[in-house]
């Protein structure tokens, strides 16, 4: 009996030495696993604060960046172009410029009323009727604006829908104000989900940083070129309403002008040398502008050169 007690004194002794060890043990994993989880919650919070960065780095517009814009604005311009000088050979028969600017194949009017468009559209996915009562509206507006700023900055009428019934000023009219509604639905249902996917696919080919940097090369190059076309523009102008005696507002005051340009031999051999009549009339082939009776002068009918570059078909 003695020694039976004395081993189970033994016994109960050893598990109250090892129960602090135990606990110890538990504890630690308790830690352990504390500080797994605390680092897991700082991760978290690290990769949102890192995504928040980088949403206010990418400073959105209507939930577009400004990225985004802009190549929206540059794609559909050249996208314009091409549409104006495929309607002007279909039409016409000839293959004239259709360009807004001197020096690019962009049409400035496209660009701006696509962008707009995906702007102010996108929000209703392939609701039609959504979409063309929007084209409807916004593309009147745009196109609007557009003639009354060319008639008031650069004093040149780009497009007069005066003889088409149901327009307003002869800047826009019924019937193309309905061609910007069925483009609008055209182009949010089908074509523009097709240039998101063009431009996922040059990201995964092209660094964003390069990306951004060609982006804005474009777009300085596009401002510089409107500039430039607004100064070539006007000296064209003045020329021919000086020289061809067209009596158009404030004639006087152009006529003074025009002695203060071409007067000056170095600044006239320059003017003739980079915005000739020839590359004037080629640029702008339906350069006009009103005269005081309100009637529409047409620049090419003073010139003896052909204002297109090739005759496709006759009418």
């Amino acid at each position: 009996m003695g020694k039976s007690n004395l081993k189970t004194q033994i016994y109960y002794t050893r598990k109250i030495v090892e129960m602090p060890k135990n606990v110890e043990k538990n504890q630690v994993k308790t830690n352990l696993e504390t500080d797994k989880n605390l680092d897991i919650i700082k991760e978290t919070k690290t990769e949102n604060e890192t995504k928040d960065i980088k949403q206010k780095k990418n400073f959105t517009i209507m939930g577009l960046t400004v990225w985004r814009i802009l190549a929206y604005f540059i794609i559909y311009s050249v996208v314009g172009y091409i549409i104006e000088t495929i309607f002007g050979i279909v039409t016409k028969g000839v293959w004239e410029s259709r360009q807004s600017f001197l020096y690019g194949p962009f049409c400035s009017i496209y660009g701006l009323g696509a962008t707009i468009m995906i702007m102010f559209l996108y929000k209703y996915g392939k609701k039609y009727n959504s979409l063309f009562i929007g084209g409807f509206i916004l593309g009147s507006v745009i196109e609007y604006l557009v003639s009354l700023f060319g008639e008031m900055i650069l004093h040149v009428k780009w497009w007069d829908y005066s003889d088409m019934p149901l327009n307003i000023n002869g800047r826009i009219c019924v019937y193309f104000s309905l061609f910007w509604g069925f483009l609008a639905i055209y182009l949010m249902a089908s074509f523009n989900p097709k240039i998101d996917r063009l431009f996922d696919w040059i990201k995964t080919k092209i660094s964003t940083k390069k990306l951004r940097i060609l982006t804005v090369t474009i777009t300085l190059l596009l401002f510089i070129d409107c500039v430039i076309t607004g100064i070539a523009m006007r000296f064209f102008l003045i020329r021919m309403i000086t020289k061809n005696d067209i009596d158009v507002p404030n004639k006087e005051m152009v006529i003074n002008i025009y002695h203060e340009i071409y007067d000056d031999e170095k600044l006239s051999n320059f003017i003739y040398k980079h915005w000739g009549d020839k590359k004037m009339i080629l640029t702008f082939p339906n350069i006009k502008v009103t005269d005081v009776n309100g009637n529409l002068v047409y620049m090419n009918q003073y010139l003896d050169i052909k204002p297109y570059y090739v005759r496709i078909h006759k009418k």
